[in-house]
């Protein structure tokens, strides 16, 4: 039985390396990095003094800065990204019903910064110094409350948490939503703002995070052999999608078609990924069923690639035996090379790459790409942006907890 298309027709993206979706995509295929020292705390007592901080980022042109001090910057994040995709959807009032179009949106923590200041608040100034904002601002599906009630969307809203997974299940499922019925249209994709003290010191004391203090630029190195760890992002990446009649109908510009969803567990362990990437293989399998599509008609994989040692390793061999003899044929290349790990914004960014791959036909690199792993022996577009035919990719997002989740988009036809 045929389905009707579920198309993208608006993106937004905020992210280390560019603060709208042209910015970061030119900076993408040209190879620069938005990864630096940390200057959000004092990081100098830390393992880690790295981080991919957003640059130049000035949410006042589309937020009142009273409005921006009651908000976690998630939220902030969220609300910029999300301003760009309807802005570049051409969706308004009165070409929608409210009550037809919703929000998913993934998070991995949340309000974070505001937990962690009003921890200090409550233990230097004690409890009735605790603010009355802290937790409307921390709660993690409060960045989605706010984008239905800055344009009026009244139709399904839901926050998936799914660590580094958790946009691209939002998109998945946001997919899903319209194809039952229960919408038109829906925002959604991820957001983070998880640079802290506490979560650079807990992800370096477990030994995932990069150490290549001296050389930012070069510490997230996916699938080179010396690469030794990933670098915490921060950022927000949004999408607008909807049924192929409601875009026609409304006269929308339509960028691609985001064409299947595949989502697994791997069961095996809560940081480490299954061996062989068993599971991420069965949801990149699932993604490409659910499209109707072959697995040679895939030209291209926007990787999770980490540049951890187990993630890299175990993606390629997932890829490797999915696709087997076509893999000669596959580019696979990792962005997160220039924008440090997003964790639940991760997909968000990338579903954003993948759909200008698909506009401009070019392949983003995977800067850093040095000394090749003979254990990781695909063709990742080392260093340099490529042009390529790409008419159909996968973005992978793989998440501790042993979480997957594909999606699968095409050029539209």
């Amino acid at each position: 039985m045929s389905r009707e298309k579920i198309v993208i027709t608006g993106l937004g993206a905020v992210a280390p390396n560019g603060n709208n979706v042209e910015e970061y995509w030119s900076n993408l295929i040209s190879g620069v990095s938005g990864i630096g020292p940390i200057t959000y705390f004092d990081a100098s007592g830390h393992r880690v003094k790295i981080a991919g901080e957003l640059s130049n980022f000035q949410p006042e042109s589309v937020l009142d800065p009273k409005d921006i001090r009651k908000l976690d910057p998630f939220s902030v994040y969220a609300l910029a990204a999300t301003h760009e995709a309807i802005s570049m959807s051409g969706l308004d009032s009165d070409s929608f019903n409210p009550d037809r179009i919703g929000v998913t949106i993934g998070t991995g923590v949340g309000g974070i910064q505001t937990l962690e200041d009003q921890q200090r608040v409550i233990d230097q100034k004690g409890a009735r110094r605790v603010s009355p904002h802290f937790v409307p601002k921390m709660i993690a599906n409060i960045a989605g409350g706010h984008l239905s009630m800055r344009w009026n969307l009244k139709g399904p809203n839901q926050t998936i948490t799914s660590a580094c997974a958790s946009a691209t299940d939002a998109i998945g499922m946001a997919m899903r939503l319209i194809l039952s019925g229960d919408a038109d249209a829906m925002v959604t994709g991820g957001t983070e703002a998880s640079i802290t003290g506490l979560t650079i010191a807990g992800f370096a004391n477990m030994r995932a995070l990069s150490q290549l203090n001296d050389d930012p630029v070069a510490a997230s190195r996916p699938f080179d052999r010396d690469r030794d760890g990933f670098v915490l992002g921060e950022g927000s990446g949004m999408l607008v999608i909807e049924t192929e009649s409601h875009a026609k109908a409304r006269g929308a510009t339509i960028l691609a078609e985001l064409a299947g969803y595949g989502s697994t567990d791997d069961a095996f362990h809560i940081t480490q990924p299954s061996e062989g990437g068993i599971g991420a293989l069965k949801a990149m399998e699932r993604a490409v069923t659910d499209s109707k599509l072959n697995l040679d008609e895939i030209d291209y994989i926007n990787a999770h690639g980490t540049s951890t040692p187990f993630n890299d390793k175990n993606e390629s061999a997932a890829i490797s035996n999915l696709f087997q003899d076509h893999c000669n044929m596959l580019k696979v290349s990792s962005t997160k090379s220039m924008t440090g790990h997003l964790l639940g914004a991760a997909g968000g960014i990338e579903a954003i790459a993948s759909v200008k791959t698909i506009i401009d036909q070019t392949l983003p690199p995977t800067i850093n790409y040095d000394t090749p792993d003979p254990e990781c022996e695909l063709d990742y577009v080392p260093n340099n942006a490529q042009d390529c035919q790409v008419n159909a990719l996968l973005s992978n997002t793989f998440g501790f907890g042993g979480h997957n989740a594909v999606i699968c988009i095409k050029k539209y036809n």
